[in-house]
């Protein structure tokens, strides 16, 4: 190609991609993120993929809907499996690693040092706002999306604990009908506070709103989930992943929080029909996620396996996505969504962002694997809680999930990965005690029934404790294609070293590139004040 050839090349490229920013900058969408805590990969239209599991019983009518209008994303994953440092990565647009205290969740601490994509459209017009839980534990709560001074939350915070307000009273239904309402009225106090231009009654700016119920968080009342919503525990018989025993106790907690589930989704609902009323649901990217896999089971939050990363994701914007309807298996990392959210309003992505946009994804007419690069995702680990007896040290990990594999490094495979595990002379109480609260010992791994019994049947059933608790090997590897449910640990098999040996060189390059603490010699988890 000559010179000329060249330079009328790039000014076409240039043009191309000053035309599609042009044209998001002037659109400026409304932005509205429903986030749920502690809500994995569970969804009635997950099952049409992946039939056989928990999906099967769960009916999430307005996710469905949404995905089939948008996009539903089938390798959605956390940057951490840890609501605080997961929502740090999110809002920050990078790994958790990045996110100095915000990488840890007891004692998180933001200081601004990040910019969160929240305020940074709030700078360029936007109308912010939130309800419920956007960044917590940790100080100040909620900064990243304007703390208190953007709250809207005036009609009250009881849909956080659904189950229990639900089932207080006798008419359940009308109890149900009282927190959608709840929903509604607070998300309509934030449109009505957008301010209105002085020359232009009429006119108002774009909004940014973040809905982040913790309903799905414990505890959940046992029984809640037949009772309101008509899902039988017995249907989770032979749907339970094999790492966990298929027992009534097991299937009951784990039926709860299906109901919790779609207690969310039934106030995403509300959050659309309201979009509709004041007629912006077109113009609106409403995307629908969760923060990392179900708490207090076996290999879901604070785990790198997928229970605990591996999370729903929904994207509808009708004014945005010119071919919906896809499903799309490209690995995407919750940070992504941040720059994609600056792009299409227009604003600048600042340099410490190095997650990446997934525009190309949205304005893409393929599905499936659209993106070669999109092949991986990293994840990690550091302090959740804390470990009682050995000064709140982390258990840190990192990991790269790829199509085929899932590499785990245990940094400190001499640690409990649960927190720290019960002295020789420690008596456990019996299953009904501990099924209402925790312990000193695994502090990591909620206080459930499905905990309690694995506890105390760790004499009878101990693959199942170890499963849950046990210590694990500097290395896992597992091939996802043959195990997906990873059962064994193949990172000792030389037949598998050079792909054990491809995915750590892969994980611990990017690791360095981004500055992760634990690929230096001045391990900063390990010190206070990320111990204190």
């Amino acid at each position: 190609m000559t010179r000329n050839g060249i330079f009328i090349l790039a000014l076409v490229l240039c043009s191309a991609w000053l035309c599609r920013t042009t044209a998001f900058a002037s659109d400026r969408p409304n932005i509205v993120m429903a986030f749920a805590d502690d809500w994995g990969k569970y969804a009635s239209v997950y099952a049409k993929a992946s039939p056989g599991g928990p999906s099967d019983i769960v009916s999430t009518p307005n996710f469905d809907q949404l995905a089939a209008d948008g996009l539903l994303f089938n390798n959605a994953y956390v940057s951490a499996p840890s609501c605080t440092p997961c929502r740090s990565s999110l809002l920050s647009g990078q790994h958790f690693w990045r996110c100095g205290r915000g990488s840890i969740l007891q004692g998180a601490i933001w200081d601004f040092t990040n910019e969160a994509y929240p305020l940074i459209l709030e700078k360029s017009g936007y109308h912010i706002g939130h309800t419920y839980k956007v960044w917590s534990p940790g100080t100040p709560a909620d900064a990243p999306h304007g703390g208190k001074r953007t709250a809207f939350v005036k009609h009250g915070r009881k849909f956080n604990g659904f189950s229990q307000n639900a089932m207080a009273g006798n008419d359940h239904e009308a109890a149900k009908a009282k927190l959608f309402e709840e929903v509604r009225m607070n998300f309509q106090s934030f449109l009505n506070a957008s301010p209105s231009a002085e020359n232009d009654p009429d006119s108002k700016p774009p909004f940014c709103y973040w809905f982040g119920p913790t309903n799905c968080h414990r505890k959940w009342v046992e029984g809640s989930a037949q009772e309101l919503w008509g899902i039988n525990p017995d249907d989770l018989k032979g749907k339970l992943p094999p790492y966990l025993p298929d027992v009534e106790a097991v299937r009951q907690d784990f039926a709860d929080y299906l109901g919790e589930v779609q207690a969310f989704d039934a106030a995403v609902g509300v959050l659309v029909e309201e979009l509709k009323r004041v007629g912006e649901f077109e113009n609106t990217i409403l995307v629908v996620s969760g923060d990392h896999g179900i708490p207090g089971v076996t290999r879901g939050k604070c785990n790198l396996y997928d229970l605990g990363t591996n999370v729903p994701l929904a994207i509808h914007w009708p004014n945005g996505i010119e071919h919906p309807g896809r499903v799309i298996d490209d690995f995407v990392s919750l940070p992504d969504l941040a720059p994609t959210f600056l792009e299409i309003a227009g604003a600048e992505i600042p340099d410490a962002m190095t997650a990446t946009s997934i525009t190309g994804l949205l304005q893409s007419d393929k599905q499936g694997r659209i993106e070669p690069t999109r092949d991986a995702v990293f994840t990690g680990r550091e302090r959740h809680v804390g470990v009682a007896r050995a000064g709140k040290l982390p258990y840190p990990q990192r990991a790269i999930r790829t199509e085929e594999h899932l590499l785990i490094v245990n940094f400190a495979p001499e640690r409990w990965p649960m927190g720290d595990g019960p002295m020789a002379d420690e008596t456990l109480p019996d299953f009904a005690a501990l099924r209402e609260k925790t312990i000193a010992a695994f502090g990591d791994m909620d206080a459930s029934p499905t905990k309690a019994w694995i506890v105390t049947h760790r004499d009878e059933e101990p693959a199942f404790y170890d499963f849950a608790v046990g210590r694990r090997p500097m290395f896992e590897l597992y091939d996802i294609k043959s195990d997906p449910h990873c059962m064994n640990n193949l990172a000792l098999d030389s037949r598998h070293a050079q792909t054990r040996d491809a995915l750590y060189e892969r994980l611990t390059d990017e690791m360095k590139r981004t500055g992760d603490p634990r690929a230096s010699e001045n391990v900063i988890f390990e010190k206070a004040p990320y111990t204190d």
